[in-house]
């Protein structure tokens, strides 16, 4: 392993391996496709049929319900995906066979029939789970020997990520606002099969990093055959052996997952269709809520009586993970209204029209923040074929080919707002703004964090709770002046602009910080199943976000939409300061851990 980790950094972009750039493509067009997709949902399924551009015309807590499910299901499916990776395929494999099974997603999104829509979620929620967690992996694995590296390239391919997110919003959004939805899916489905398609051709740029478990412990022991790996071995099956997982925390695991689970699909069936896959009551309380609440119950008693048979330390360690795990709930449940009852409010209550001076300036904006980018990405992708045309010239060309077909919808699109003398700015366009704030503002809360200032934990909890309750109190405030159970409206973009901002200092100050504390917090030995807890928070959070989404008509109707968006600025301020108000006990539980 060693060797092809050398062999990777003889060829280097900006200091770091060319592999490193592969995935970085790759984790970009996969979060267009992904990005571009989502975006959409929420407006597809809640346009009226009768119109230019008809959708499903769904209640808006239909829509949500079913986005509420599939969200949380994205989060899940990658607990089960790391594992098989981890025991069967290897990591590269897993990411070619999630990047084909979405690919299939996509393409069955294109089709305008409601089986092909569920089917393509469907395999867009199996193929994320093979993706998500094994694309980063492999980065692992590449700086193994680098250590002092890897926060850099993490870095790097973090604003893959959201410059994916940024094109895949901006890009998709417009063709499918403008020319009809399936070309806004259908487009997430083409980047999807290029991103496939440059990662399997240059696959053997990685030689053996990311094979399959067989091969890759063969190669360990060819490498590094001495005393201390043995060590290391028997230390980490004596601390297994502390605390193995018993008969009856599998039993929990199963029953309390099933629950979650038929919580997950019950959902969606019952408020759209008036289905149920547990149609009983007992004492009044439905089948649903029975079954939610015992799995909830059986998880905690699952995680109470692993935590309890710690050591103190390590217990005390595992409870401040636990108590952040649940804040992330929290803010998750509030910062997702950005995919739901955010982007309805851009569609349905913002003034999107601007005409003379605005207009101009706006398309000036506009043009700047979508070519820059661009620019540099494409300088970036010269260096790579300087380097690399003669070992991997195939994917060199299919990156080409997405790059010139992403030109080409930029400046198209560029065209088609300059030549309008008034002008409309899409619903989806305000998605972009999260992922531009991250790039513009992470270098600064990243020195931040390295200065004489750096918060602790709970405060930079805190401080992200806060700043999220402040973008919704914007919002209330903008929406202060809409009469309860409108429809409509024409506040002032700002609003929304000045929310999103708010929205994303919240998330650099949480977001990030999370994994990081806990692969800090938590011994190796419990780390998987730790992780597992994280993923399950966000799940969690995903689906309480777009159920309190689901409620926008009826608490506007009963008082107004102000109203609605003040809820969701009180409850994060107020978490926010316990959250600060328990760092004495979190620094204590800690352990000296920063």
């Amino acid at each position: 392993m060693n060797t092809d980790i050398e062999n990777l950094f003889k060829d280097t972009v900006l200091g770091h391996p060319v592999g490193l750039f592969i995935l970085f493509f790759t984790e970009m067009w996969e979060r267009f496709s992904f990005y571009g997709m989502r975006i959409l949902l929420i407006l597809f399924l809640t346009a009226p049929m009768m119109s230019d551009n008809p959708g499903w015309d769904w209640p808006r807590e239909h829509a949500l319900a079913l986005i509420g499910t599939y969200a949380s299901l994205l989060y899940l499916t990658p607990i089960v995906g790391g594992w098989i990776a981890d025991k069967f395929t290897g990591y590269r494999i897993a990411v070619i066979i999630g990047c084909l099974v979405m690919t299939l997603g996509h393409a069955a999104m294109a089709f305008d029939t409601t089986m092909s829509f569920y089917i393509g979620l469907a395999l867009l929620v199996i193929g994320t789970g093979f993706f998500k967690p094994n694309i980063t992996s492999i980065i692992s694995e590449m700086y193994k020997t680098r250590e002092s590296k890897k926060d850099g390239a993490y870095t790097i391919f973090y604003m893959g990520v959201n410059a994916g997110a940024f094109f895949g919003m901006m890009l998709c959004g417009y063709l499918a606002e403008n020319y009809g939805w399936h070309w806004g899916f259908g487009l997430a489905g083409i980047f999807m099969l290029l991103g496939m398609l440059q990662f399997m051709l240059a696959h053997k740029i990685f030689g053996s990093i990311g094979d399959k478990p067989g091969r890759k412990e063969e190669v360990v022991l060819e490498h590094t055959p001495n005393e201390t790996n043995v060590e290391i071995v028997e230390e980490m099956q004596a601390e297994i052996k502390l605390n193995p997982f018993t008969t009856f925390d599998y039993v929990l695991i199963v029953l309390s997952s099933i629950g979650g689970l038929l919580y997950l699909f019950n959902d969606p069936l019952d408020v759209i269709y008036s289905m149920s896959l547990v149609p009983f009551e007992i004492g009044g309380m439905s089948g649903t809520n029975i079954v939610i609440l015992a799995a909830l119950a059986m998880f905690l008693v699952l995680l109470i009586t692993r935590i309890a048979r710690y050591l103190p330390i390590v217990r005390d360690r595992l409870i401040a993970v636990t108590i952040f795990a649940l804040f992330t709930v929290f803010f998750f449940a509030f910062f997702e209204q950005s995919l739901g009852s955010m982007t309805l409010f851009a569609s349905d209550y913002t003034d999107r029209s601007l005409t003379g001076n605005s207009a101009t300036i706006f398309k000036i904006i506009d043009g700047l923040l979508t070519t820059i980018p661009l620019i540099i990405i494409t300088y970036v992708i010269a260096l790579i074929f300087k380097k690399t045309f003669t070992k991997i010239g195939a994917s060199n060309i299919v990156l080409a080919i997405a790059f010139v077909g992403v030109w080409g919808l930029v400046i198209f699109r560029l065209y088609d707002k300059f030549s309008q003398t008034e002008m409309t700015v899409d619903a989806t366009w305000f998605g972009i703004l999260n992922s531009f704030f991250i790039i513009t503002l992470a270098p600064l809360f990243s020195k931040w964090w390295e200065s004489k200032y750096n918060p602790s934990a709970a405060m930079k909890y805190g401080i992200g709770l806060v700043l999220l309750g402040v973008g919704f109190a914007i919002l209330s405030y903008g929406a202060s002046d809409i009469p309860p159970g409108a429809r409509t409206a024409s506040v002032s973009m700002v609003f929304l602009i000045l929310a999103y901002l708010f929205h994303t200092m919240g998330e650099l100050c949480l977001s990030p910080l999370g994994l990081s504390y806990l692969s800090k917090l938590v011994p190796a030995r419990m780390i998987g199943f730790m992780f597992g807890v994280w993923y399950l928070a966000i799940a969690v959070g995903q689906k309480a976000a777009n159920t309190m989404g689901g409620m926008i008509d009826k608490i506007s109707e009963a008082y107004s939409l102000g109203t609605f968006f003040l809820i969701f600025a009180v409850i994060p301020v107020a978490v926010g300061l316990i959250s600060m108000a328990l760092n004495p006990l979190l620094k204590r539980l800690m352990h000296g851990v920063r």
